[in-house]
């Protein structure tokens, strides 16, 4: 049986695994966009209940500590990611109700019921994905007769693990960028983490003073680099090396993964039954190609030089430099807590981030504004706070994200007032849902009308490659500008202006009658005016062309098209 002080430490240690690991499991993503990261995302979700889990006594139960946990993660949760482990964690909680310590069964169930509510959280579930992994390890354990409960979570850790190295074939872009599923990944790293105490008495230790060595990978600046934190000579495997092995009658892959670990770091071995495909960070990219040579013939080589990605980066960092001060000062984030008015019928919440567009929304009748969006994702609890402060018996509130959206409808459970979450993908259609309440209304009636009008928005996004990537088609190079059109990734450029215009252009249809620029804090105001006075010259006079100043940080321009 496993003690309630055992389940504790081992949601402890798991907490610290992830935390370890969460760069590594960051990298993992394949769409290059800057973004609130899975591994960041997860381990903020989970790091959450550590405080609380720590302060339990020794002879606490499963269930105050699985409760514990699933509580603060609720709270806690950051990005879809983290909504879902937060699930994940919740069934814990459901299947350990009124037990002192848990057995084989008691884990088996635990597992079923988190992975029955993270399928019920999400409306098209994806295979291939961190559902997916936590699925097969669920379905392992009710196949299981053990009655053992550390080797229940032995059996279940093997079968997530198995899942996780299938996500490839599940998902052709993953298998296209080399890479597995990053929740998946995220998901086995918590639960390798629960296992060290559950098998051997260990909390894995956190590592912040190594992390502090690597880039900051923190939800509000992915892959910012400051000269405090490394420099480019810290490099020291400068070489990111990329290939297929099309493997030979009885080629090992374990024996080049054991070189690669040897000759290099971050490396991804991924085997089927025809090839290896594989990654490595190495100070000597032909030493590793010869090597791999006895295993099979190679193709597909990508070999760059990590120096000038660390330079492109850096040179693009300033909005998320930014985006990472907010976060390093939460206190701006504090809502007081405002009991509900019977006077006031309505109120609004909406998530932004730039000076510039909390007064827009300020303007337009939003009463609380949580700062954050792209690269950083609020939790459930900073949502929470900003609709509990806000004193109307329904508060609607705004995402304008969609890896806020699960967060935000997290809160809606744990309010004391009628929460409706209207699921807003982009700042465009934010403002253009708060213009389109009317308060003759009722709730209902204007959760409809502001999402048609929301969803009549034409969303244009021009930023940066965070990394190189070759997704849908697109060969892309670090630091290259890339336009996206209503989420898709539509072309990349050399010069923001240009693809600011090209990408307006694009979004504009014969109906389209407003365009409104939205600027960053990394373009000038100069540069904004003049791209809005020519758009207005070759968009003729049946389209009006507005500027706003944004200052939000990772998007130097938002395009809204109506």
């Amino acid at each position: 049986m496993i003690k309630g002080s055992v389940l504790r430490d081992s949601m402890i240690s798991g907490a610290n695994s992830i935390a370890n690991q969460r760069s590594q499991v960051d990298e993992l993503n394949v769409f290059p966009v800057p973004d609130g990261d899975t591994g960041t995302n997860m381990s903020m979700t989970i790091g959450a209940a550590k405080r609380d889990l720590a302060a339990l006594p020794d002879d606490c139960t499963v269930e105050t500590a699985s409760k514990t946990a699933a509580s603060c993660m609720l709270r806690g949760a950051r990005g879809n990611s983290g909504v879902i482990s937060s699930l994940l964690f919740r069934g814990f909680s459901k299947a350990l109700a009124g037990k002192k310590e848990a057995s084989a069964a008691d884990i088996a169930k635990a597992f079923e019921m988190g992975v029955a509510a993270a399928y019920k959280a999400v409306m098209k579930p994806t295979e291939g994905t961190m559902l997916t992994v936590a699925r097969m390890g669920a379905e392992a354990a009710a196949a299981a007769s053990t009655e053992d409960p550390v080797e229940m979570f032995e059996i279940i850790l093997a079968a997530a693990k198995e899942a996780l190295a299938k996500t490839p074939e599940q998902l052709p872009v993953l298998k296209k960028a080399g890479v597995v599923d990053a929740g998946g990944a995220g998901f086995v790293t918590i639960l390798e983490g629960m296992l060290s105490v559950l098998k051997d008495g260990i909390i894995v230790e956190a590592e912040e003073a190594t992390q502090s060595k690597k880039p900051s990978t923190s939800a509000a600046g992915r892959g910012v680099f400051t000269d405090d934190l490394m420099r480019v000579e810290d490099i020291k495997n400068g070489y990111c090396t990329q290939f297929l092995v099309n493997k030979n009658a009885g080629a090992s892959c374990e024996k080049l993964r054991a070189f690669l670990e040897s000759n290099g770091d971050s490396v991804v071995v991924i085997e089927d039954d025809e090839v290896i495909n594989c990654h490595v960070h190495t100070t000597d990219p032909g030493k590793v190609i010869s090597y791999a040579l006895q295993f099979g013939y190679l193709t597909s080589f990508k070999i760059e030089n990590m120096h000038e990605q660390f330079l492109a980066r850096q040179a693009q960092g300033k909005g998320l430099e930014k985006q990472a001060e907010a976060e390093r000062n939460p206190g701006k984030q504090k809502f007081q807590y405002s009991a509900v008015d019977p006077d006031m019928k309505y109120g609004f919440v909406a998530v932004a981030a730039g000076d510039g567009l909390r007064d827009v929304f300020t303007d337009i009748g939003v009463n609380a504004v949580v700062s954050g969006g792209q690269t950083m994702n609020p939790s459930t609890e900073d949502i929470l706070e900003a609709v509990q402060s806000v004193p109307a018996e329904t508060v609607f509130v705004l995402p304008n994200n969609k890896n806020i959206i699960m967060a935000a409808e997290q809160s809606v459970k744990l309010a004391d007032r009628k929460v409706v979450v209207l699921p807003t993908r982009t700042i465009p259609q934010g403002i253009t849902a708060m213009l389109n309440f009317d308060e003759s209304r009722s709730a209902e009636e204007n959760n409809i009308a502001m999402m048609q009008a929301a969803d009549r928005v034409a969303t244009g996004l021009v930023t940066f490659a965070a990394r190189n990537s070759d997704y849908e088609g697109h060969k892309i190079k670090q630091g290259e500008i890339l336009a996206l059109e209503n989420g898709k990734l539509s072309f990349t450029d050399k010069e923001i202006s240009h693809a600011a215009y090209k990408l307006t252009r694009a979004l504009v249809r014969k109906d389209s009658s407003f365009v409104t620029l939205i600027s960053g804090c990394d373009v000038s105001t100069e540069d904004a005016d003049k791209l809005a006075t020519q758009l207005s010259e070759k968009l003729g006079p049946n389209i009006e062309v507005t500027h706003l100043v944004g200052g939000q940080p990772v998007y130097y321009y938002i395009i809204s098209v109506e």
